[in-house]
């Protein structure tokens, strides 16, 4: 698979009891009540789909924060253009491109196009759109790095200029965050828009209270009437009653089944897809012990990732060499890693070592290699908490050492964006605290290569150049995991993990 023209790290949840999910009808028979009708639908025999997602919404699903992501996956908002499985860039709401100039692209939009809301698609509404992405605070990861504005040019054709060359526009354009909403979604907080009613996907968001979202099959869908009535999602954050909604009838699709629960799938199947998401240390270069870099050096040599992969992930992750995982072909052929400094010796050293829990495997990845710092002599406190109540101490480098994972191509499919946002001076990711000017500087001329293969090499000898650093320990590379219930037909199976829901899911 080759996926080129980046967190994300999960979204923020709280692990809840399972009293709690009780309590709020999200267990046994009651997990899905008021849900499918699993045969005569008006769309042949399909009737509607049951979704049992694991990340809630944090923002109402605003597409200017992670729940874009959310609004991709159940079909309910498009972006202009779209990536295929080799991570090529493909029509969506726009038909074609072309690069102007330097700094300006013109996009030629389908003529066909609906919003939910029955107003008909046309570029003032596209330009008003990706104005204000590019205006948003915080700024789309997406768009980050550029100065976008954009304009109409006629009914059906756009021009947008960048501020600056950038030759990845048309795959910045297909991250889920740049989805093209009807005006009305803006009408009342352009910061914050409303996506009910306002996209132009094959479903149509028509309700979002609390745990749950309701979406209708947009039936003048420009690419054709979704062979689903619709979809009934339920947002269950507890991995046990998630997984045992399919079990037991209650759920159509589950995501993010986690290794404990993989061998619970019955009544369906379970999908696994190799993705672009490295689990690994990141160890603090701006203050505390990895200051030090014979520390790091030791530090690195010290931990193994290999029974990682073997026992926390039950042979369900792969290993991993550096910040590229194996999916990502173009990184096979690596430069060879000449570590900067010899490994020193630890002195019962005091490390704090952080994780979160959004994603069960990490805090017993943590415990793994916590033994084996203390093996090499340090001394290791771990601080175990879900990610939006630590995220600000582990931006401000509150930690010596943080287990991670991070999808290092989910905003533009593209390895340098991802480069700069966690391993650059000013990087808005930088868990690492790592700055270095010579990194910046081919960080910043890589982003200028209009060719594939020059950006593929350059990631890779930049990569090699982090990991000389001894900055990061690669853990394991991860896999999705999708249950799915016998009959159920048409799930995405996208290794970027952008879509899921499309018009062709649907149950016989």
């Amino acid at each position: 698979m080759r996926i080129f023209p980046s967190p994300t790290p999960g979204r923020a949840r709280t692990r809840a009891s399972l009293a709690a999910l009780a309590a709020l009808g999200l267990l046994g028979t009651g997990c899905f009540a008021g849900g499918s009708e699993h045969s005569g639908g008006k769309n042949g025999d399909s009737g509607r789909l049951d979704l049992a997602l694991a990340f809630p919404p944090v923002k109402q699903m605003s597409p200017f924060s992670d729940d874009a992501f959310l609004l991709a996956k159940i079909g309910a908002a498009e972006p202009l253009t779209r990536l295929d499985e080799d991570g090529e860039v493909r029509p969506l709401l726009a038909k074609s491109w072309k690069q102007a100039g330097d700094e300006e692209w013109e996009l030629k939009l389908r003529d066909d196009v609906t919003f939910h809301d029955g107003t008909r698609l046309t570029a003032r509404h596209v330009a008003d759109a990706l104005n204000h992405a590019s205006d948003a605070s915080p700024k789309p990861r997406s768009l980050t790095g550029i100065d976008l504005t954009a304009e109409a040019n006629g009914k059906h054709k756009v021009t947008v200029k960048t501020g600056k060359a950038d030759p990845i526009l048309p795959q910045r354009l297909s991250a889920p965050e740049t989805a093209i909403l009807a005006p009305e979604a803006y009408a009342e907080d352009v910061k914050s828009p409303d996506p009910t009613g306002a996209g132009t996907g094959p479903f149509e968001l028509t309700g979002l209270a609390g745990k749950s979202a309701k979406l209708d099959a947009h039936e003048k869908y420009w690419g054709g009437s979704p062979k689903a009535d619709g979809l009934d999602v339920r947002f269950v954050e507890d991995d046990a009653s998630r997984v045992g909604g399919l079990r037991t009838g209650e759920a159509d699709i589950v995501d993010a089944v986690p290794i404990a629960e993989a061998g619970n799938i019955s009544g369906g199947k379970l999908t696994e897809v190799k993705v672009p998401r490295t689990v690994g240390m990141l160890l603090n270069n701006k203050r505390g012990v990895f200051t030090d870099p014979e520390l790091r050096a030791a530090a690195t040599g010290a931990v193994r990732g290999g029974p990682i992969v073997k026992g926390v992930y039950e042979g369900k992750a792969d290993p991993v060499d550096g910040l590229f995982g194996p999916v990502t072909e173009w990184a096979e052929d690596r430069p060879k890693v000449e570590p900067e400094a010899e490994p020193g010796k630890p002195k019962g050293e005091k490390i704090s070592l952080a994780t979160y829990d959004d994603r069960p495997e990490l805090p017993e990845a943590a415990s793994s290699v916590a033994e084996d710092l203390r093996k090499a002599g340090f001394k290791v406190d771990i601080t175990v908490k879900d990610f939006a109540t630590m995220e600000t101490d582990l931006m401000e480098g509150e930690y010596d050492a943080v287990i991670g994972t991070r999808s290092y191509l989910i905003e533009t499919n593209d390895p340098i964006g991802y480069l700069a946002s966690d391993w650059s001076c000013d990087g808005s990711y930088n868990i690492a605290q790592f700055c270095d000017k010579e990194i910046d500087k081919k960080i910043s001329e890589a982003a200028g290569e209009a060719a594939v293969e020059r950006r593929a090499k350059a990631a890779s000898e930049i990569e090699a150049d982090i990991l000389a650093t001894q900055s990061f320990v690669p853990l394991a590379a991860e896999r999705a995991r999708i249950g799915v219930a016998d009959g159920v037909n048409g799930v995405a199976n996208d290794p970027i993990e952008r879509s899921l829901i499309t018009r062709e899911t649907h149950k016989k």
